[in-house]
């Protein structure tokens, strides 16, 4: 039997404006050719289904359509589970019409352990796969609060939420095991923070509990899994050393930060023919996926930039940039130059960071405040100070720049 293990795919996410509903739909169809050439009998999405609990019409169009698409591939059952950024209740409205696919959604935690123990079928009826789908554990699922408790408590109770619940779905699988008139392995889901987890800055990730890291340890997953596919962390990565507790990571860069990180799906495979070690467990292997966006960061003095700007536009290939200016001089019209360079090639800029113009706004602020304590309207404003705007011209400005961002702000609530 094979397993494909996936994860984070955040289907409508945007980047600096810019809607990635093509890369979703690259490597949905990526993902549908390699099932179908890997031979893929269980395909499990760890959490994250979608960027937003409110999915845009396009963003839902390509979940549901890769459904069946994967059933035709020959992959016998999907298990999706909920992550951090999904709306549970969304993803399991249409559980009753996806099971007739072998399409089986665990959006909520339960109390019940048996809602999250599934047992998969062969094509002959026999049971060949228990999956503990466990969804992404809400603060409300596994503790209870009392007034007056603090971070430490907090912690060690959300610690200890995870680690029963954990025990809870895995004694049901074994007891569940026990009744079957085969042995089969038992494969455990996940959408949460492990202890020593790697991220990446602008990777987008979200610490899960308000006010806590509650990070867990390894030692929380019972003994019972021969593999635990884990979802949140967009970063692919074993943890605590085992080959068979891992991270799939995120298909696609969430942001600048994983420019260049090698993307990819785990292909688990368990039975007599999948490899002469079976009794240390499942074979495990990692499948690279295509990148379907460059992403490209260049940071330095205007001869550095400009340089590496013209090394990629040479390449002829569309990347998209993130620009960081650390140049000596301050230079106003640093956006028009950059434009000016990438002019008629296949380059594309979706962020400029100006150190120096952001050394002046810093040096108009009170020593009180923190850049990013302030909003994109009083950043303008410390601009216009920094820059010596005269008064009577600021309302003007002030004006037009209101009238700018509303415009942004529609323009994304709008675009599909």
């Amino acid at each position: 039997m094979k397993l494909l293990h996936t994860a984070d795919w955040h289907i409508g996410r945007t980047l600096y404006g810019k809607k990635r509903y093509e890369e979703s739909a690259a490597f949905l169809d990526w993902l549908v050719d390699t099932t179908r050439e890997q031979q893929v009998d269980v395909l499990l999405v760890s959490g994250d289904v979608f960027d937003t609990t409110t999915p845009s019409n396009r963003a839902q169009a390509l979940y549901y359509e890769l459904l069946p698409r994967i059933a035709a591939a020959g992959c016998r059952h999907v298990v999706v589970t909920a992550g951090n950024h999904d709306s549970p209740s969304f993803l399991t409205a249409p559980r009753a019409l996806l099971k007739a696919l072998n399409v089986h959604v665990i959006g909520n935690a339960s109390a019940d352990p048996a809602d999250e123990v599934l047992v998969l079928h062969d094509p002959d009826g026999q049971p060949e796969l228990i999956v503990c789908a466990v969804p992404y554990l809400r603060d409300r699922d596994i503790r209870s609060v009392e007034a007056g408790e603090s971070v430490e408590d907090k912690e060690r109770k959300l610690i200890a939420g995870i680690r029963d619940h954990y025990a809870a779905v895995g004694r049901y699988a074994e007891q569940t095991r026990e009744r079957l008139d085969r042995p089969v392995p038992i494969v455990g889901m996940g959408h949460l923070f492990t202890a020593g987890g790697h991220t990446v800055s602008g990777d987008g990730v979200r610490e899960l509990y308000v006010g806590s890291l509650a990070h867990v340890h390894c030692s929380v997953f019972p003994e019972c899994f021969s593999y635990l596919a884990l979802g949140h962390l967009h970063v692919p990565q074993t943890v605590g050393g085992s080959d068979t507790v891992r991270y799939s990571g995120s298909p696609i860069p969430m942001g600048f930060g994983e420019a260049g990180q090698t993307k990819s799906v785990c292909i688990v495979e368990s039975g007599p023919e999948a490899s002469p070690a079976q009794a240390e467990g499942p074979a495990v292997h990692c499948l690279e996926i295509p990148v379907f966006q460059a992403l490209a960061q260049i940071s330095g003095d205007w001869s550095t930039i400009s340089s590496r700007v013209r090394e990629f536009a040479e390449a002829q290939k569309p990347v998209w940039l993130e620009i960081s200016y650390e140049g000596p001089e301050i230079t106003g019209d640093l956006r028009a130059q950059l434009d000016d360079v990438i002019a008629g090639t296949q380059l594309e800029i979706l962020r400029v960071k100006n150190t120096r113009v952001a050394e002046r706004v810093l040096n108009a602020m009170h020593a009180d405040e923190h850049l990013e304590d302030l909003d994109v309207h009083q950043v303008f404003e410390r601009c216009m100070i920094s820059h010596g705007v005269p008064e009577d011209q600021q309302a003007e400005l002030r004006t037009l720049y209101q009238a700018a961002v509303r415009s942004l702000d529609e323009m994304d609530t709008t675009a599909e």
